[in-house]
């Protein structure tokens, strides 16, 4: 149930305390959604942990600034980052981690920042996620950002704001997302999409939402919602 609270579709600049409402709400969406982005997870192994250990990672940021009234988006990325990086849990976790350290390397210079610094703070992102990951695979929550990024930079123009620059880069993120199993055998096999990229969707869509000025209301999770996957043909050797 989404519940309009007012819409703020012309905002140009991103503030300490919006940027907090930002990834609270981003958190939130992913952890509404957990179990599902559990249900997709069958790389690089079937273990069915990629929604719980992102969302814990994202809850690990936010312990340290939901009580913060900075008004500098350089002190609220540096804190999330931190706390990211402390918390993060598992492969997805530490890549998740990753991107907010790539952003944090562009707005930890800004009080404030514009839709231009965004995109170059989301490119940064991206190049930083890249690099800590020792053999990057495509197909993953990697190629999604980064093909992403890549779009939402393309579509930019002098009339973009916050909110036009995430509705083109959700876009390009959900286009992307449905071409991951073409890229990853593993998840052809399984019918589904990557779950590291599903999550990061979630968290980017909660951003969104939190831009629009809207309220999500917590719910069951839907039965259509499930993912059908065939763990059955996974082992020791299916791992990449």
């Amino acid at each position: 149930v989404i519940v309009n609270r007012g819409s703020m579709m012309n905002i140009m600049k991103i503030d300490g305390q919006l940027y907090k409402s930002l990834v609270l709400k981003g958190a939130e969406n992913l952890k509404m959604n957990y179990q599902y982005i559990d249900s997709l997870n069958v790389f690089p192994v079937p273990d069915g942990d990629t929604g719980t250990n992102m969302s814990m990672t994202m809850m690990s940021g936010v312990r340290d600034i939901q009580n913060s009234e900075s008004i500098s988006i350089s002190e609220i990325s540096k804190t999330l980052s931190r706390g990211l990086l402390m918390g993060a849990r598992g492969n997805s976790g530490v890549i998740l981690s990753q991107l907010f350290r790539g952003f944090c390397k562009v707005v930890g210079e800004y009080d404030e920042v514009d839709v231009c610094v965004l995109c170059d703070a989301m490119q940064k992102a991206v190049e930083t996620a890249y690099k800590a990951v020792m053999k990057p695979v495509e197909g993953t929550v990697l190629t999604v950002a980064r093909e992403a990024s890549e779009v939402a930079m393309q579509k930019l123009t002098k009339k973009s704001t916050i909110l036009s620059y995430l509705e083109d880069y959700i876009e390009e993120a959900e286009a992307s997302l449905k071409r991951t199993p073409d890229l990853l055998p593993a998840l052809k096999d399984a019918n589904v999409v990557d779950s590291g990229a599903a999550g990061f969707l979630y968290v980017v869509k909660g951003m969104k939402l939190a831009v629009e000025g809207v309220i999500v209301a917590p719910v069951e999770q839907s039965l259509s919602m499930e993912a059908t996957v065939t763990k059955g043909t996974f082992n020791a050797h299916s791992e990449l």
